[in-house]
């Protein structure tokens, strides 16, 4: 694994999390850099953190409180 693909995963706490808890990603890693993407997208899906999960708890959200309201008229 080259230095910057080291130093990219240590600066990012939950890369580096996700990359424990899946060690096969560093047979990839080692090979090389261009799996660092894949990587990384695949840690965003399982911790939702895509936009499209963001945008789903936002919506969530609204419609909480919109439901607590409806509850007190």
């Amino acid at each position: 694994m080259n230095l910057y693909t080291i130093n990219y995963i240590k600066n990012n706490q939950l890369l580096y999390n996700y990359l424990r808890e899946n060690s096969y990603w560093y047979k990839y890693l080692n090979r090389s850099q261009e799996y660092l993407k894949p990587l990384e997208e695949e840690m965003k899906k399982k911790y939702k953190l895509t936009t499209q999960d963001r945008i789903e708890k936002i919506s969530q959200g609204i419609n909480m409180v919109s439901t607590i309201l409806d509850v007190l008229k």
